[in-house]
């Protein structure tokens, strides 16, 4: 596609974005930090909440159930504040997150409607994020909502209800969700009242019908996603450009729009909310997805400079124009968007699981590290971790106490526990798939799941056709180190003696000699560098995280387990619960970022080698490990920048990568913005999965970032 240039709406989109940065520094001024996605929700009236009420509390002040969640979020839509921008071609903007609107949600205190107290021991022992009552981290299929408006859903549900009256888990389920339309359908009505012109007919229109041109079809996902979000966070999209595809040719073809109108509707759509989409990559057969509105959607998030979620999915088949254009875009704004997926990788994974390969190329990246088939599967994505640091620090100690020291009693340990944790998870999976939906029912999600409406059963509970949970190690760099730093300077090189290492480590460095044997440790080869004993030992510990789930990757009760590696913004909270650790870790530090190796692992060809250290640690199945890279001035003033940056993408692809997300910050900007973070509002860094403003991050979290991309661009 040539260069895309905008000579309409540049008003309006300039005036969006200085408007949607405003309302990111207001958030940040009364709400702190917020270590995670920079959502689209904007603030409501500070008189709102001494107004409105729940109607359906306990006595705890929290609510579960099907029924509770229906009736609080019909009242919360109903009494919603409406919101239109004149220079927006979308109404709305949500303002709550319900799920966190629960009575001891922030201290975690909201009670789960059932006990699993018989796992506490295990989750505690080796800090385990089980994922048990957590919530809507799989996809919806926006065609089925598309293509029957709110009101074709409302009739969709009412037949069901008919249907499965005297089926009582249906009747009920089915009940709410005509309760979740009857709320959405009326925020809709008073939001188009309060509009004006095209956006008034338009929202009048959608109360009701279906939508058929590319705005109605804007302005529809841009209500589900604003419903869902308010009822439970909900954040994945879908195949965007095929989504919009039909809608955006119609017009043309009619003369209704042209390119500047789309670009301008579908900018409005991402400054909305900044859900996750994936563009081109292939259809059910193989064939390219890429059209001329996949150009478009990249060229709205080109022209908006905020930040965003875009993946695209890279394959043989795919046309060398968008990828082109994705690299220059993330090069030239270095917003850290658009990411890249690997196909090739997580299709053979995928399909190792005993699906086809038209199913596997159905499963899209969807979130931070997700992939889900839209509308048709059930997982836990990026809600279910490992700690490996904590494992290993288990199993180290458990060695110390015995006094049978050796690198094979470690090891032997460390794949002991590592089963055990892994047995903890998987049992933690089966009694989440029986007790969801007591808890928090999908009851959004449901609406464009094909299955739940039609079978009267929650997404969270048998209504969907598969149910692939996910689960992924943190910390493996740490773990990899460590075992390479014993066997170079305990077992092989004899600088240490057991006794030395142990106390060391569990001093926390600060006994006699404590540092000297820290920096011994230390100076050990590590996982990055290519061909060391680190290297070696982070291909078993990923080996052994994937042969620890029992019944090949199944639960007790028969559901799938699909490992990787990926730590989110959790890194912090992992390193807080772990000791030292024998790669020279203090006590307390950040955990390893995901694949990654530790920052400031080598000084040389830095990048090449964590390219293909990440690569060689995938776990196989079809989740991600995905690759973080820092890149520095020094790599992108180069000649042909675009192309040797395409070049080391396909090379980690073919490595057999499945996932990349790219910091490109100036260094010294990040460490004016690291002493002065109000001078730099508009600073944007990928955090993980996830890009966020970097003024909305904690001070902890903000340093932890920098620390991360400034060890690692010295040496880029």
């Amino acid at each position: 596609m040539k260069s895309f240039r905008m000579t309409r709406y540049t008003g309006q989109i300039a005036r969006l974005v200085a408007k949607k940065k405003e309302q990111v520094l207001e958030k940040q001024r009364k709400l702190g930090k917020a270590d995670e996605d920079d959502y689209g929700y904007v603030l409501p009236p500070e008189d709102f909440m001494t107004h409105f009420h729940f109607p359906e509390v306990d006595e705890n002040g929290s609510f579960h159930g099907v029924r509770a969640w229906a009736k609080n979020f019909r009242a919360l839509m109903e009494a919603h504040p409406v919101y239109v921008d004149a220079d927006d071609a979308l109404a709305g903007r949500w303002m709550f997150m319900m799920s966190r609107m629960r009575a001891g949600y922030q201290l975690a205190l909201a009670p789960f409607p059932a006990d699993y107290s018989f796992l506490h021991r295990d989750q505690e022992r080796y800090d385990l994020t089980h994922g048990i009552g957590k919530d809507a981290h799989f996809a919806p299929d926006y065609r089925i909502g598309l293509a029957l408006g709110w009101g074709g859903l409302t009739d969709k549900v009412r037949k069901s209800l008919k249907r499965l009256a005297k089926d009582e888990e249906a009747a009920e389920l089915l009940q709410a969700e005509l309760d979740v339309l009857a709320g959405i359908r009326n925020w809709i009505h008073r939001t188009a009242l309060a509009a004006e012109g095209e956006v008034r007919r338009i929202n009048l229109k959608l109360e009701t019908e279906a939508p058929e041109t590319l705005q109605e079809a804007c302005q529809w996902i841009a209500w589900f996603n604003m419903a869902s979000r308010t009822y439970n966070r909900d954040g994945a999209g879908g195949q965007l450009d095929e989504i919009l595809r039909p809608y955006y040719e119609r017009d043309i073809a009619a003369g209704r729009i042209d390119d500047e109108d789309a670009v301008y509707f579908i900018a409005c759509l991402l400054l909305n909310d900044p859900h996750y989409y994936q563009i081109g990559g292939p259809d059910r057969e193989g064939n390219d997805q890429t059209s001329r509105i996949s150009y478009l959607i990249l060229e709205a998030a080109h022209l908006l400079k905020i930040s965003c979620n875009l993946t695209i999915r890279v394959h043989d088949r795919m046309e060398e124009g968008l990828f082109r254009r994705g690299v220059e875009i993330l090069l030239e704004d270095r917003l850290g968007y658009p990411r890249f997926s690997g196909d090739n990788a997580l299709i053979r994974g995928y399909m190792r699981n005993g699906y086809s390969a038209e199913q596997a190329r159905e499963r899209i990246a969807l979130g931070c590290n997700w992939m889900s088939i839209p509308g048709r599967e059930y997982t836990l994505n990026d809600v279910v971790k490992i700690n490996l640091m904590k494992v290993f620090e288990v199993a180290f100690n458990e060695m110390a106490e015995s006094g049978q020291c050796s690198l094979e009693t470690l090891h032997s340990g460390f794949r002991k526990h590592l089963a055990k944790a892994a047995l903890c998870i998987a049992k933690g999976l089966d009694f989440h798939l029986a007790h969801q939906y007591e808890n928090e029912p999908e009851l959004l999600l449901n609406l464009l799941c094909h299955g739940p409406i039609e079978k009267g059963r929650d997404a969270s509970h048998g209504g969907v056709e598969f149910y692939n949970m996910a689960c992924d190690g943190a910390g493996i760099a740490v773990v990899a180190d460590s075992f390479a730093a014993i066997q170079t300077q305990v077992v092989e090189r004899r600088r240490i003696s057991w006794k030395e290492c142990i106390d060391a480590v569990r001093s926390d460095f600060r006994n006699a000699n404590g540092e000297r044997i820290r920096l011994l440790l230390a100076s050990s080869p590590r996982y990055g560098h290519g061909g060391t004993c680190a290297d070696e030992w982070a291909v078993t510990l990923m080996r052994d995280f994937v042969e620890s789930f029992p019944n090949r990757h199944h639960t007790p009760e028969g559901r799938l387990i699909i490992p990787g590696l990926f730590s989110w913004a959790d890194s912090l909270r992992f390193g807080k619960t772990v000791g030292a650790t024998p790669n020279g870790r203090h006590a307390g530090e950040p955990s390893s970022h995901g694949a990654n190796p530790c920052p400031n692992f080598r000084r040389d060809g830095a990048v090449t080698a964590i390219v293909k250290a990440v690569a060689s640690l995938q776990c196989g199945y079809g989740n991600t490990s995905p690759l973080q890279l820092e890149l520095n001035d020094s790599f992108l003033n180069g000649e042909n920048t675009v192309d040797r940056l395409m070049a080391l993408f396909r090379v980690h692809f073919q490595l057999g990568g499945t996932l990349i997300n790219v910091n490109i910050v100036h260094a010294e900007t990040l460490r004016a913005a690291q002493k002065n973070p109000e001078l730099y509002p508009d600073l944007i860094v990928r955090v993980t999965g996830f890009t966020a403003y970097f003024i909305m991050l904690s001070p902890e979290f903000r340093e932890f970032v920098c620390q991360r991309i400034l060890k690692e661009e010295q040496y880029a």
